[in-house]
């Protein structure tokens, strides 16, 4: 009986002392969860691609450093580990829908949405289960009223709104120039014809002609809506498209000559998710005249620390599989803001009790100039029904080429109120 009292002590102080050097943490570890669904799948598909890809990279680096970014002092809690989870959703509502139930359910406190007809479609939702989201969307439509989409570039009103300051600004007739929307037949492209935009380009001096449609992805090409601007005399086309659509728009605006350097004078002015790296790689000069605003510089502009930073931590992690899709930065955009988020979150309220709202409460709505190295035009603020994080959007231009840009205008504010 001694010998057994003796081999159950010894027992308990080898369960003691192994305890001792592996504490609880080591035991269950505290895991947080980024991410939401990617739309590989579809229109977007290389941009989405692009975007997982930066998610990926930035959630392994502050897996590894604990820093928030290489210009920032902040660090991550040293004991809990970020896994990013994420879904395809196709470019379909219905599986959005879905997969959003099943990433809350694995406990994502966090979301994304990978385009317009998603972010519409849950916007409802995600505000009663007070869950902050953020993706590549700035539809006006997120304005209407401001709920837990948060933005990270301007609205695309705004974006049209900055390049419609910009051409004014050189016009040098003595008439008003004429504008008119080339904007793809899609959630993306409608979200600029609303009433505000249109009344903000009639305010500022611009003569409104009309609205032509072009498919998201085009099976042939748009003749007959560049045919119309020609006839209608329009000086300023406006559109929100991705590259699948403008490009074989305006190598068809080039066959027509139509371009501020060619037979016709005409401006073709962009919203972001046009994405210039991307135009620029695939068009070369051919694309030269076009105006994009609120998006990324190409790669090689290392004028911008994030830009720089990005191309380093793809140098690290996948040498050999090169992302040049510039949709990449957005993909660490959204990592930045949805860890902040959790971080700041986590100064007000314990690990284990950690809920969506506390998220949103303590983490979204306090987050206050995000310094995202330039990859975003300002510095990054959110609050309660402030859910647009910059005030100002840039505006650039393929100039030989090459990206240019030609400076900032501030925010108009066009959406529906």
């Amino acid at each position: 009986m001694a010998k057994i009292r003796l081999g159950l002590v010894a027992s308990v102080i080898i369960m003691l002392v192994a305890t001792s050097l592996f504490p609880a943490s080591a035991e269950a570890a505290k895991k947080l969860y980024v991410g939401g669904t990617f739309a590989l799948t579809g229109a977007f598909a290389e941009d989405m691609t692009a975007a997982l890809a930066g998610f990926e990279d930035y959630v392994r680096y502050v897996n590894e450093t604990k820093r928030m970014a290489p210009w920032r002092d902040e660090k991550f809690p040293a004991d809990i580990t970020l896994e990013l989870l994420w879904r395809d959703d196709e470019l379909k509502v219905d599986k959005a829908l879905s997969i959003y139930e099943e990433l809350k359910a694995k406990g994502l406190m966090v979301q994304r949405v990978s385009g317009s007809p998603q972010a519409l479609a849950l916007k409802e939702l995600l505000n009663e289960d007070h869950i902050g989201t953020v993706g590549p969307v700035t539809g006006a439509y997120l304005m209407s009223p401001p709920q837990t989409i948060f933005t990270n570039r301007a609205i695309y009103t705004d974006e049209m709104a900055a390049i419609a300051d910009w051409f004014l600004e050189g016009w040098r007739q003595s008439r008003k120039p004429r504008v008119a929307y080339l904007t793809s037949d899609h959630a993306l492209g409608r979200s600029i014809v609303i009433p505000e935009m249109k009344a903000y380009l009639e305010k500022i001096g611009y003569e409104f002609v009309g609205i032509q449609y072009v498919a998201l992805v085009p099976t042939s090409p748009p003749t007959t809506q560049l045919m119309w601007l020609k006839k209608k005399k329009v000086d300023l086309a406006l559109g929100a498209m991705v590259n699948p659509g403008t490009q074989p728009t305006v190598k068809e605006m080039v066959r027509l000559d139509m371009g501020p350097h060619l037979g016709y004078k005409i401006t073709f002015g962009v919203a972001y998710p046009n994405n210039f790296a991307m135009f620029v790689r695939d068009m070369g000069r051919l694309g030269d005249g076009v105006v994009i605003a609120n998006d990324f510089p190409t790669w090689d502009y290392e004028k911008v620390t994030g830009i720089k930073w990005g191309a380093e931590l793809q140098k690290k992690y996948h040498p050999n599989k090169w992302v040049s899709a510039t949709m990449y930065l957005q993909g660490i955009i959204e990592g930045m803001i949805q860890v902040e988020a959790l971080r700041l979150a986590l100064r007000k309220v314990p690990f284990d009790q950690l809920k969506p709202i506390d998220v949103l409460k303590y983490g979204f709505h306090r987050i206050k100039d995000l310094d995202t190295g330039g990859l975003t035009d300002t510095p990054l603020t959110y609050g309660p029904g402030d859910i647009e994080g910059i005030d100002k959007a840039s505006v650039a231009q393929v100039q030989e080429g090459k990206y240019v840009k030609l400076g900032l205008w501030p925010l108009r504010h066009l959406y529906k109120h």
